[in-house]
C-alpha cells in the first residue's frame, strides 16, 4: 500500500497564516522572565544567551553528555552502525518537538534543553539494563531507580549545574512509556514541590505515572519521545534481522513506517493544539498510536532471543558488578575504578558541590556509577574486574 502522507486542513492553514500575518500571539510559550533556578543569582539571561540557551549549553558540555553515543537505545548486540543509539534518540525528539512547537508558538530553546536532557541518566544496555539496576537497588534499599528521575538527579546533585525548574520538570516528567490522549499542564509552585515530586518517585516507583510537564514545552517533548522511536524502533529492527525485510506491519491511522508515523502525529498533534494551553491527538491518532506502541512491544521489545540475552548474561553481571562496587567503597578500596573513574571525578569537577559526595548513600554511589556508564565500558569493566567469568557477549557483526 502507497504511504499515506496526512496535512493540515485548509482551514487551519489559513488561520495560521492570517495569525503571522496580523502578528498573533496566543501568549502560550513559557516567559524566561519567570525562569526558576536552586540560585536565581548566577547564571542569568543576556543578550547573546538566555536562559534557556543557557540550559542547553549546561547540558552539552556536561560531563555524561557524551555517553549517549554508546548507551542502547534498543538493540544492544549488534556491531551495525545503522543501528540507533540513544545519542540520535535525543536528537531526534529535539528535532520533531521543535518542528511542533515552531507552529505553536511556543519556546523552541525550552524544548530543546528538555529533549537533549531527557535521557543523560539511562543505563547502558536500555530498558533491560534499567530494569536490573532498579531490581538490585530496591532489593538493597527498598527505593526505586527509574531513568527519568536519575536523568534530573546527573544534572541537578550529582553535577550542580544550576539548571532552571522548567528544563528538570520537564526531564522528569518525560516518561514516554506513558501514552495519553491530551497532555494539560501541571503546574510546579518551585523546587520544593519538585523535590517533593522527585522522592515521591524514589519511594513509590508507580508515582511515576502521574507525573506531568509544567509547561507546553513539556508536554510536547513527552509526547514526542514516543513519535521519536515508534517507527525507528520498527527500522532498527529490520536492520537488525529481528523482523525480515519484508515484514507487513499492521497497517494503523497513522500508517505503517517511520516517516509516516512522524508525519501524521505532528500534523494531529498541530491540528488539534494550535491556540489551546494543551497538547492533543484525536482519539482516531491516539488509538493508533496506543496500537503501534503495543505492537513493537510484541514482536521487538519482548523478542524472545533478545530478552534471554540480558537475562542469561547482562542480568548476572550486573548483579555481580554493583555487589563488586559497593563492596569496594564499604572497605575503602582507593584504586577501585569506583574510585578513579567516578568518584574523584565528580568530587574533582568544576561543578562544586556543598557536600562530599562520599557522603551520599552508598548504594546511591554505585547505581550513579552504573546508569553512566556506556554499553562498552559495562563490559570492558566487568571483564576487568572478573577476568575468568563465564559471561561473554556475542555480538552480531557486520557480515553476519
Amino acid at each position: 500500500m502507497k504511504p499515506r502522507y496526512e496535512k493540515l486542513s485548509d482551514e487551519l492553514q489559513e488561520r495560521i497564516l492570517s495569525d503571522r500575518e496580523n502578528n498573533v500571539d496566543y501568549n502560550l510559550a513559557f516567559d524566561e522572565s519567570e525562569i526558576l533556578r536552586r540560585d536565581n543569582s548566577r547564571d542569568r539571561a543576556s543578550l547573546w544567551r538566555s536562559a534557556t540557551v543557557r540550559d542547553i549549553d549546561k547540558i552539552i558540555h556536561s560531563p555524561f553528555y557524551n555517553r549517549y553515543q554508546d548507551k542502547t537505545q534498543v538493540f544492544s548486540f549488534y556491531k551495525n552502525d545503522d543501528i540507533s543509539h540513544r545519542a540520535i534518540h535525543v536528537q531526534l525528539v529535539s528535532l520533531i518537538a521543535r518542528n511542533i512547537g515552531s507552529m505553536l508558538g511556543l519556546n523552541l530553546n525550552l524544548i530543546e534543553a528538555i529533549a537533549l536532557g531527557h535521557d543523560i541518566g539511562h543505563t547502558p544496555f536500555g530498558h533491560a539494563g534499567e530494569r536490573f539496576l532498579n531490581e538490585i537497588y530496591n532489593e538493597k534499599t527498598g527505593r526505586y531507580f527509574s531513568h527519568n528521575i536519575h536523568s534530573a538527579r546527573v544534572l541537578d546533585k550529582i553535577y550542580p549545574l544550576n539548571l532552571s525548574l522548567q528544563t528538570l520538570n520537564g526531564i522528569i516528567s518525560h516518561n514516554g512509556e506513558f501514552e495519553c490522549s491530551e497532555y494539560i499542564p501541571k503546574p510546579m509552585e518551585g523546587f520544593s514541590s519538585f523535590d517533593d515530586e522527585i522522592e515521591k518517585c524514589n519511594l513509590d516507583i508507580k508515582y511515576n505515572k502521574s507525573l506531568m510537564p509544567s509547561t507546553l514545552e513539556g508536554c510536547v517533548v513527552r509526547v514526542c519521545d514516543m513519535i521519536a522511536y515508534l517507527g525507528k524502533d520498527r527500522q532498527d529492527a529490520v536492520r537488525a534481522k529481528i523482523l525480515p525485510p519484508d515484514y507487513d506491519f499492521e497497517d494503523t491511522k497513522i500508517g505503517k513506517m517511520n516517516s509516516e508515523i512522524i508525519n501524521n502525529l505532528v500534523v494531529n498533534i498541530i491540528e488539534n493544539s494550535y491556540g489551546k494551553n494543551y497538547i492533543m491527538l484525536d482519539k482516531e491518532h491516539y488509538d493508533a498510536l496506543a496500537a503501534v506502541k503495543k505492537r513493537n512491544f510484541e514482536i521487538i521489545y519482548k523478542n524472545d532471543e533478545i530478552e534471554k540475552q540480558y537475562n542469561e548474561t547482562i542480568k548476572p553481571m550486573m548483579y555481580e558488578l554493583y555487589n563488586k562496587l559497593l563492596s569496594d567503597i564499604e572497605n575503602g578500596n582507593k584504586s577501585s575504578k569506583i574510585f578513579t573513574h567516578h568518584i574523584n571525578r565528580v568530587e574533582n569537577s568544576y561543578y562544586k558541590r556543598e557536600s562530599s559526595y562520599l557522603d551520599e548513600e552508598k548504594n546511591q554511589i554505585v547505581v550513579d556509577y552504573i546508569a553512566s556508564m556506556t554499553d562498552d565500558y559495562f563490559i570492558d569493566l566487568y571483564h576487568y574486574l572478573f577476568p575468568n567469568s563465564k559471561h561473554k557477549i556475542e555480538y552480531k557483526g557486520y557480515f553476519e
